[in-house]
């Protein structure tokens, strides 16, 4: 898909990845960017500088998703590419709370579920749309500091690829964003959360991750992965997953004697 003249809508868009989409989107002469955050002020901000539109939304909330679609397809007539892309956080193992679970589930799995539900319908009867979700290199690899973020993020690439397989036919193009490490506020909290030096040393630039993700859809690539060694790992994953579960054990044990 190339960009002129679509109508595009980004979800997590204040800051981070979401707002280097919405800057790079912008440079590609759309009809219009819609900034979409939990955050109203931070999405307006964001607009104003790249000369879009904004809207305030709680993706884990299906009617603030149901609202906003429908505010844009009035507004705009349609929605051409909407990108997925809110998601949060949360560390730890099974003794994570039950709301933290809940939590995260409802955000990175059920929001791409509300996106779907709300922006399909218009984008089948053009017979012409296109999603992209931004999951991590976590839902491909899983993160051993993270369970409920391997999980969710596993969850969301397994509805991604349900939505290629279903829509793939009828017009409809499915892209997941698979980054590892990012300089993002996400990634500043999790390295001081857990004192040990995970993803930094390689992560990119939100700006670079955009980037990608405008070659990605231009080529209609399923898998978008900003850094390419993810797709090395998931191959080793797939010819061997026992030696590769073996290898991801030595890493997390390494991290941690780093860390003391």
């Amino acid at each position: 898909m190339q960009l002129t003249d679509r109508v595009v809508v980004v979800t997590g868009a204040a800051r981070g990845i979401g707002r280097a989409l919405a800057r790079r989107f912008a440079s590609e002469h759309p009809a219009t960017v819609v900034v979409v955050d939990i955050d109203g002020e931070g999405a307006r901000a964001v607009a104003d500088e790249i000369g879009g539109a904004s809207a305030q939304c709680d993706v884990s909330h299906e009617a603030d998703v149901a609202r906003l679609v429908h505010e844009v397809e009035q507004s705009h007539g349609r929605i051409d590419l909407f990108c997925s892309n809110a998601g949060i956080a949360v560390g730890g193992g099974p003794e994570a709370a039950d709301s933290d679970w809940q939590r995260i589930w409802e955000v990175n799995v059920m929001s791409h579920v509300f996106v779907a539900r709300h922006a399909l319908p218009g984008m089948l009867a053009r017979k012409e749309g296109y999603i992209l979700g931004t999951v991590s290199a976590a839902g491909l690899l899983n993160h051993f500091f993270a369970a409920p973020y391997g999980v969710t993020k596993a969850a969301a690439l397994s509805f991604f690829e349900w939505l290629a397989i279903v829509h793939g036919d009828e017009g409809i193009r499915i892209s997941c964003l698979c980054p590892q490490g990012v300089k993002t506020d996400m990634l500043a909290e999790e390295r001081r959360q857990l004192n040990i030096d995970f993803l930094t040393a390689g992560a990119l630039e939100p700006e670079a991750v955009a980037d990608a993700v405008v070659s990605g859809i231009a080529d209609e690539r399923f898998l978008i992965l900003p850094h390419p060694e993810v797709a090395d790992y998931f191959k080793r994953k797939a010819d061997d997953y026992d030696r590769w579960l073996r290898g991801m054990r030595r890493l997390r044990h390494n991290l941690l004697s780093t860390a003391r």
